[in-house]
This record gives structure tokens, sequence and C-alpha cells, in this order.
């Protein structure tokens, strides 16, 4: 399928490597350059290098888009943005007897405010231009809260309620807002849990991966590619009258309706 967005430019926050790089790489197979960004200088180069071999324009910062300083500098060098792809790790797990305030303001600024700063700094041009695509990727977890995820569930709850609102002042300017939710997906950080599953439980890697995938109903992992292919294509010409949803990417695992 042509996603008829070939020419048009992209901002793929936090995009060196997982689910960000997937969109990134999704959205140049379709034409699109990319402006990417990560904190590390070495694994940000590498995916400029993949990205650019795809035939299309690619900028990379390294800078950290959670702080006023990086999210100035990230912006400056995207410019105008057709395709705004926002993204940035969730906080730690815990329980609700540890987290504090500072806790809180932590989870809310990288994953509620980060997001809503960067839409708000390109929608003016998109509103002007009367296109624009905007994706978030919050968690699988804002449609089945965790109870040890609190911090996470209560930043990304207040993306969504914002996005809510947003996305429908927006949509009459042909501007949509949307959020993409992942499940588990086989990236550094599935592996990273994987291996504290088998510690903790005295599995092999291989024991405790199997053990976390045969809790979702599609049996695996997802991976990136999917997860690109998905985003790209809520970032399309086909995708405009979807406005203001949350889109689960999760094989399955979070059980309801809506």
């Amino acid at each position: 399928m042509d996603l008829g967005i070939k020419g048009k430019r992209a901002l793929v926050c936090a995009s060196s490597k997982g689910l960000g790089f997937g969109c990134a790489e999704a959205l140049a197979q379709a034409g699109v350059d990319v402006v990417i960004c990560a904190r590390t200088q070495a694994p940000l180069d590498a995916a400029k290098a993949k990205l650019e071999s795809l035939g299309v324009s690619v900028t990379a910062v390294a800078a950290d888009v959670t702080s006023d300083e990086g999210r100035a500098a990230v912006l400056a060098a995207a410019g105008d943005v057709d395709i705004l792809v926002t993204n940035a790790g969730g906080p730690p797990p815990g329980n609700w007897a540890d987290w504090e305030r500072e806790d809180f303001m932590a989870a809310v600024d990288a994953n509620m405010l980060t997001p809503i700063m960067l839409i708000k700094a390109v929608l003016p041009h998109m509103i002007d231009q009367k296109w624009g695509r905007i994706v978030n990727i919050t968690s699988q977890y804002v449609k089945g809260p965790s109870g040890i995820l609190g911090l996470s569930n209560t930043a990304r709850a207040g993306l969504t309620g914002y996005v809510a609102g947003t996305s429908r002042d927006v949509a009459k300017f042909g501007v949509t807002i949307n959020n993409l939710l992942p499940g588990i997906h086989g990236t550094d950080r599935a592996e990273a849990l994987d291996n504290g599953l088998a510690a903790k439980e005295g599995l092999t890697f291989d024991e405790a991966r199997a053990k976390r995938a045969g809790s979702i109903p599609a049996g695996r992992y997802g991976t990136q590619e999917e997860f690109g292919s998905t985003c790209a294509f809520m970032c399309s010409q086909h995708a405009g009258f979807m406005v203001g949803q949350n889109v689960l990417l999760d094989g399955g695992f979070i059980g309801c309706t809506i």
C-alpha cells in the first residue's frame, strides 16, 4: 500500500533503537525524511546510517528530549515537520508506598509534559498547512493499569486526557493526534525484563521469555517492524479519519472491549 506521505518530514523521538527506530524505519521506507533523536551518540549514528540507506534525508540530534534544553535543540534541528512521533522511556516500577511527589513530577515531566510541549511546538505549522499527523507512543497499561506501574499509569493517563480534547480541536484542520499503545515487544527493554525474571525465579533466559510470552494470547512478543508499520499507517494519508484514538498493539494481552 502506498501510504501517500513520500517527501514529508517527520520527527521521531527516542529513535536510535527499539520501537522508536521501528517507527522511523517504517516512515523512511514510505519515503519520509526523518529527524531522529536519542541521548547517546553512537547508537544514534548507527541508526542514521541504516535509515540513510533507504534513500531519505536523515537528521540526527543527540539530546535528552525530556529536558528543556534538549527539546529546544531537537525542535531547532527539525524545523517545520509534517509528522511527529513522541516517545520516551517509562518511569521505573515500584509500590504505591514508595513514590513521593518528586517521583510523580519526574514521571509527569517525561511522559506527559514532554509530549505535550512537542505537540504544542509543531501544531501551528500543521494547522497552517492543513495537514499533520501526531502519534504518541504510550503503553498498553493505559487501557489496563498495572499496580507496580503507578507512575507510568498516572503520567500517561494525563497525556491521554490531553490528546482526547486537543485532537478534536484540531481535526478540522486536517491534523490528527492519536496514541499507539505497545504491549511486550522484542526490544532491549524486554530482554532486560526477561533477564530480571530469570534471575528472580532461577530460570534460563529462554524459560523466562517463554513464560512471559505465554501470558500473551498471540503467544509471542511483538516486533519493532510491525509496530513501526502500524505507526506509519497512522501517519499516512489513509488515517485522516482516525482522531483521538488509543490503538492497542499488545497481542491481545489487555482484555477490554473499548
